[in-house]
């Protein structure tokens, strides 16, 4: 299939899935527009790359849907002022995008071998640096970070991320909220962090934030 093709793609993607729901910022829209989603899946797997569903990636993970993680990164309101900190960074697709609106991005992947993916396929992107670590420990290392994103549905915010978030920063995510994926943002004032849902969306789940599951008797 030629670049042609994925192009025109890429096109219906931003025309079907981003314009016509709350996807409204023309910097979100330019860079999925140009970031070649399809250089981020499977050979065998690009004719489905721009798809409204996660594609598969192998490890038992998928890449989420273009419209979850474009309406995250709308609400996230990213500028080259942000150092961002990546959850999930799969192949590297999301890392590229938030590469293009923010000043830097920290994308940690647990799976050594997505992760290993993300490094080849970002290597040309001065401002991304991808560690394989534990997704619910983030990388306090080179934090605190203005923005948390968190690319795929948890259970809950985990108390470690929220601590490596800097004052007044920010956090967006899908919390999975009495069976249904909630995408939320979180404000960052003092030690807290309030949370406010804006939409009902589907998404991949994932892995390492599942809750500990309490005895029954």
């Amino acid at each position: 299939m030629g670049h042609e093709n994925f192009n025109e793609m890429r096109k219906a993607m931003v025309v079907s899935q981003l314009r016509t729901t709350d996807v409204s910022d023309p910097r979100v829209i330019a860079a999925m527009s140009h970031v070649a989603r399809e250089n981020f899946v499977p050979v065998t797997a690009r004719n489905i790359a721009y798809s409204d569903r996660g594609v598969n990636i192998g490890e038992g993970r998928s890449l989420n849907a273009p419209l979850a993680t474009g309406r995250l990164l709308n609400t996230a309101e990213l500028t080259k002022d942000d150092t961002v900190l990546l959850i999930g960074a799969a192949t590297g697709y999301t890392a590229a995008v938030i590469a293009d609106l923010a000043g830097s991005v920290v994308a940690v992947e647990q799976s050594a071998k997505l992760a290993a993916k993300a490094k080849t396929n970002l290597a040309d992107l001065d401002n991304v640096q991808v560690e394989k670590g534990n997704h619910i420990e983030g990388f306090a290392g080179l934090g605190p970070y203005s923005v948390i994103v968190i690319d795929g549905i948890v259970e809950e915010f985990p108390v470690a991320l929220a601590k490596q978030l800097a004052p007044e920063g920010r956090l967006v995510g899908a919390i999975m909220d009495k069976g249904v994926a909630r995408l939320a943002i979180g404000h960052k004032v003092g030690e807290t962090i309030g949370y406010q849902y804006f939409a009902d969306c589907g998404g991949i789940a994932l892995p390492g934030f599942e809750k500990a599951k309490s005895f029954s008797f």
